[in-house]
């Protein structure tokens, strides 16, 4: 026969667990059912939760290691009297060639409406495996509202690097006009660098492993206008260098506002802003250096000979094949 409390034979008993006390509501007083001391136990409680969600929400919101897949904002309200529609212009290029300034110059025109969500939506990012349905393409039109007579857009540097986005954008987009900013492959790949590591650090995460070659996939240009042009017509697409914009922004402002279709050619705008202007970037060495102009030869070479406008002179790192080229008549 088993006596109480008494494990059976050849069974360790277990040991009883004895768990901590949690604090108890005070027991309200018969004359004053929320007392002083009850109320101040609730604020307790309650402040004590809130530190647990904004912990918890910070967790959530802390991007992967890796960067993470950028998501759009929420569209904009669109204002009584105004329209959403597909973009007159979005800005497909290259992230470090100074889009942010050029966006901004062109945002100040009085015939463009002020961008509603952001400079970069990056809508197209998340479908790298597909699935942007008919619904997704057409909410894409709710980030652009404008009044009668003027125009918007938005400028994603990822768009033309991205392989899966332009047949989306131009689903969703397919009158719009699109404008690309290139810069000496390798001087943005070193600004690329540099403005992914501050990013890493300002997150609190090592650089992602990918990172470098992720920079140097994105200089590349004529590959990537190569793809884009399989979706839009040539006519469509403004190809702009970062050299020449800084140095003659006023002309090139000019051609910008031409092809977008504004008719204020002249509009000056305040041109001494320039945001994101990098002063501390990393230093290739002469082999590096070396290395990196010969993987982009080839492709420059291909670029400047299907887009004659740009001005390789201007590129430090490849000023040697204008001389060439003049050399041989080409």
């Amino acid at each position: 026969m088993r006596r109480q409390g008494l494990a059976p034979a050849g069974r360790p008993r277990l040991a009883r667990r004895v768990y901590a006390a949690t604090p108890r509501m005070p027991t309200p007083t018969r004359n004053d059912p929320i007392s002083s001391t009850a109320r101040s136990w609730l604020g307790r409680r309650r402040r004590a939760m809130r530190r647990m969600m904004r912990r918890a929400n910070a967790v959530e919101e802390t991007p992967p290691v890796g960067g993470g897949i950028d998501m759009p904002p929420p569209p904009p309200d669109c204002p009584p009297g105004w329209s959403t529609g597909p973009p007159d212009f979005v800005g497909v290029g290259v992230q470090r060639c100074g889009t942010t300034r050029w966006f901004d110059l062109i945002a100040s025109h009085p015939e463009v409406a002020p961008p509603g969500a952001a400079k970069e939506l990056h809508y197209f990012d998340r479908f790298y495996l597909g699935g942007c349905t008919a619904s997704e393409t057409a909410r894409y039109h709710q980030y652009f509202p404008r009044p009668d007579g003027r125009k918007a857009g938005e400028w994603t540097p990822l768009y033309i690097s991205a392989p899966w986005i332009p047949r989306l954008l131009a689903a969703a987009a397919p009158e719009a006009r699109l404008l690309v900013l290139l810069r000496d492959p390798v001087e943005r790949y070193v600004s690329g660098l540099q403005h992914v590591t501050r990013v890493a650090r300002r997150r609190g995460a090592p650089l992602s492993r990918y990172a470098p070659l992720d920079q140097f996939l994105r200089g590349f240009y004529h590959e990537q206008l190569v793809r884009l042009m399989r979706h839009f017509e040539r006519s469509q697409v403004l190809v702009l260098q970062y050299e020449r914009c800084t140095s003659e922004p006023l002309a090139q402002l000019r051609r910008t506002f031409e092809f977008m279709g504004l008719a204020d050619l002249d509009f000056r705008p305040d041109l001494g802003a320039h945001p994101g202007r990098q002063f501390d970037k990393p230093e290739l060495d002469a082999d590096a250096r070396a290395a990196y102009v010969q993987a982009y030869r080839d492709d420059v070479i291909e670029l400047i000979d299907a887009f004659p406008e740009i001005d390789v002179s201007l590129w430090p790192n490849f000023a040697q094949l204008a001389s060439e080229r003049a050399a041989t008549g080409a």
